[in-house]
C-alpha cells in the first residue's frame, strides 16, 4: 500500500480520487492512498510506503508523528515499529495508522487518526501511550542504543480531516 501527502495543492490526475483533506494550522495536506503506485507522473517527493497499517483514515484528526531516520537506522527503526504493543489500535476514538516510509528523503510518517483531537489527547495521557513509549529514553530505546539512527529532532503536526466527497471521486 502507498500514501501520498500532497502539500499547499493537488495534482490535476485523474487517477487520484477519494482524497483526504488535512487542514493544519499553517498548512493544508491533501492525503491519497492506494493499494499499488499508480501510473502517473507524480512527484515521489509525495510518497511513502505503508509498512504497518490497521483501522482506516476516517476520522475527524490526524496526528503526524514526522520522524527523520538516517539510511544506516532505517532497518532497525521499523523493526522497533513492526513489533510494537499495538495498545493505540484499542484506544476509544482510535480510528487508524499508518507506518509510512519515505520513497525519497529521510523523514518517516507516524499517521494516526482519531475521532477527534480529545482521543489523541486521552491517549498520550494513557498508561497505555506510558506502555508503547517506555523504552524511549532508557537504554533498551533507539534514541539511547543508536543516536546517530535520527538524523534531526522529530515533530508532530495536528490536522483537522475532512474526508473524501463521493462527488468528487476522479475529478481533481
Amino acid at each position: 500500500m502507498f500514501v501520498y501527502l500532497f502539500h499547499g495543492t493537488l495534482p490535476e490526475d485523474p487517477q487520484l480520487d477519494n482524497i483526504h483533506t488535512l487542514s493544519g494550522e499553517d498548512e493544508t495536506l491533501y492525503l491519497f492512498e492506494a493499494v499499488s503506485p499508480p501510473d502517473t507522473s507524480i512527484d515521489s517527493r509525495s510518497a511513502y510506503q505503508v509498512i504497518d497499517s490497521s483501522g482506516s483514515l476516517a476520522g475527524g484528526c490526524a496526528v503526524m508523528n514526522n520522524i527523520p531516520v538516517g539510511e544506516g537506522g532505517r532497518e532497525a527503526f521499523e523493526e522497533r515499529f513492526l513489533g510494537r504493543a499495538r495498545r493505540v489500535e484499542e484506544m476509544p476514538g482510535f480510528a487508524g495508522i499508518r507506518v509510512l516510509r519515505p520513497l525519497q528523503g529521510d523523514t518517516y510518517v507516524i499517521l494516526t487518526v482519531w475521532k477527534d483531537e480529545d482521543s489523541f489527547k486521552s491517549w498520550q495521557s494513557s498508561e497505555a501511550y506510558n506502555h508503547a513509549h517506555k523504552k524511549r529514553e532508557s537504554s533498551e530505546g533507539l534514541t539511547q542504543q543508536r543516536p546517530e539512527i535520527f538524523t534531526r529532532p522529530s515533530f508532530v503536526t495536528v490536522y483537522r480531516v475532512t474526508p473524501p466527497d463521493p462527488g468528487q471521486a476522479g475529478k481533481c
